[in-house]
């Protein structure tokens, strides 16, 4: 058995983090399976208006977001569910979703996955942030993105919904 070094309480400030843009988000890792013993990941998202993530499903982690900021129509196994600043939205592990962020600003949610391991799909898929701002959503390699997802026991299963 391979002996880690024990967990210690830590504080990573606003602007703290490894920060990443993916899929023309910004993704700052808050605390990764590292710093968890693999329990969970937490990340921050700043997500552009009108972003939406290709329809996936997460074979092995249930994605949890906690609005900061902006508003998004959840799309989960046919259900939709509006969220807005204070609302907490439970994505289990197994069931088709995605998500469209209002168009009238960005979204800035906590998202957090259990177990751990998201950062790893992130970081795989996504590249380092050198500035912490929104970019203008580039052009994503579908191959590239659902080669990192297949390693990471993510399904990319269609477009993002319409809204």
């Amino acid at each position: 058995m391979t002996e880690t070094a024990p967990l210690r309480p830590y504080i990573r400030g606003r602007d703290d983090g490894e920060a990443l843009w993916f899929l023309g988000s910004l993704v700052t890792v808050k605390a990764s399976g590292a710093d968890t013993g693999g329990r969970l990941t937490v990340v921050e998202f700043a997500n552009p208006p009108g972003f939406a993530p290709p329809l996936h499903r997460h074979l092995e982690e249930d994605e949890m977001f906690y609005v900061l900021s902006g508003t998004a129509r959840f799309h989960c196994d046919g259900e939709v569910i509006p969220a807005g600043p204070g609302d907490f939205v439970l994505l289990p592990a197994r069931l088709p979703h995605s998500f469209v962020v209002g168009t009238d600003e960005p979204l800035r949610t906590l998202q957090i996955t259990t177990p751990s391991g998201f950062e790893h799909f992130a970081r795989e898929a996504g590249a380092p942030a050198g500035e912490r701002r929104l970019p203008d959503p580039g052009p994503i390699d579908p191959v590239a993105l659902g080669h990192a997802a297949a390693r990471r026991a993510i399904e990319l299963l269609g477009p993002p919904p319409l809204a």
